[in-house]
């Protein structure tokens, strides 16, 4: 499974980083994704984090 962040959609409000940092971390201006495939003992909190942005700005790839 993979994630992508719009950048253009994103608030940098950091929730995705709260619910589930071994797959997104801070940039500077937005979130960014730090893996290129979700390890499978991460997979639940990065859909978590996905379904809880409030910007709808990450997309799952499975």
């Amino acid at each position: 499974m993979k994630v992508v962040i719009d950048e253009d959609l994103c608030t940098a409000c950091e929730l995705c980083v709260d619910t589930c940092p071994e797959v997104y971390a801070m940039g500077e201006d937005v979130a960014t994704v730090i893996v290129d495939e979700v390890p499978e003992d991460a997979e639940e909190c990065a859909k978590e984090a996905a379904e809880s942005c409030p910007a709808e700005a990450i997309k799952i790839i499975e």
